[in-house]
């Protein structure tokens, strides 16, 4: 079966389709997490009073910013009634004693959930290259961390190949199920459902088990996301969408704005019962109010369907 984002009958009933599909929006938002910048810290008490309470909110490390700043940061976001989840980037880590370091300030905190992604820096500023190295040392276990987020790539990586990366899923399965941490995937954001729910389905055949948060993109003009996806090395979708920038709106299977994405995850999980997505990951790429603006909008079903259930439309 397509998932078009054109089309939602999987997650529609016959007796009431349009309100069956607009539940299935709301309750799959109300889950999603979104991200910052340490450069967001000025705007996180307005983000607080426009974001729904709880919400997780993942703090990016960015190439400006040390592992000091990431801290900082989000103790002032758990401080705020969010479930702060910083960003450990493997290659970014001076030397193990800083990641202890840092560990302890959260734990300190109350913080108990964090993100563990590589990173591209290279050479790394210290002795960590990969993610697994990290988990390595024994620290995230000793910190006491309850949940940690690793990266996936529905559409590859462009320096790491698919059986690699399908290894180190197994790897950190395998490191969820030893040490009692949970571990779910959080994925770059992309454009294409279809490649999106292939993946999925190749995870579910090939043993992974962990819970899938899809990257999603928030309010952001295409021009200035193709930019973002091009320095991510976002696969196939880049590719097509460059070749077609005058015909972005005929591009069967891709979705180009937030609205569309939304209604192509739903659609995809409706059409595979086995499928690890649970939840989006909304990202923000320097538009964190206008991402919570929108995300506080789907949550509380301000917007409106098209009568085939086929297009989505914030109340402005």
């Amino acid at each position: 079966m397509s998932h078009n984002v054109g089309r939602c009958e999987a997650v529609a009933t016959t007796e009431d389709p349009a309100g069956a599909l607009e539940r299935a929006l709301v309750e799959f938002a109300r889950g999603a997490s979104t991200e910052i910048s340490t450069h967001d810290e000025k705007l996180l008490e307005d983000l607080a009073r426009r974001l729904p309470a709880g919400i997780p909110v993942y703090v990016a490390h960015t190439p400006k910013s040390s592992i000091e700043d990431v801290v900082r940061v989000a103790i002032k976001v758990q401080s705020l009634g969010f479930t702060a989840t910083p960003h450990l980037v493997a290659r970014r880590l001076a030397s193990e004693n800083t990641l202890r370091s840092a560990l302890a300030r959260l734990r300190e905190q109350g913080i108990e959930q964090a993100l563990l992604v590589a990173g591209d820096l290279d050479p790394p500023l210290g002795p960590f290259k990969s993610t697994l190295e990290v988990i390595a040392t024994g620290a995230l276990e000793e910190a006491g961390l309850k949940r940690i987020g690793v990266a996936g790539h529905p559409e590859g990586h462009p320096a790491v190949g698919p059986a690699e990366l399908l290894a180190a899923l197994r790897c950190k399965q395998e490191f969820s199920a030893r040490s009692g941490i949970a571990v779910h995937v959080v994925t770059q954001f992309g454009f294409n459902p279809d490649a999106i729910f292939a993946w999925d389905r190749m995870l579910t055949q090939e043993g992974i088990t962990l819970p899938v948060h899809i990257g999603m993109a928030g309010p952001t003009p295409l021009t200035k996301l193709l930019k973002f996806a091009v320095h991510c090395g976002i696969g196939t979708s880049v590719s097509s969408l460059m070749k077609n920038m005058g015909a972005v709106a005929s591009l069967t299977g891709f979705a180009t704005s937030p609205e569309q994405m939304l209604l192509g995850l739903v659609h995809g999980r409706a059409s595979h019962a086995g499928s690890r997505v649970v939840r989006p990951h909304v990202y923000s790429f320097g538009g964190a109010v206008a991402t919570a603006d929108w995300l506080r909008a789907v949550t509380e079903g301000a917007f409106d369907l098209a009568p085939d259930g086929g297009k989505l439309t914030l109340r402005r």
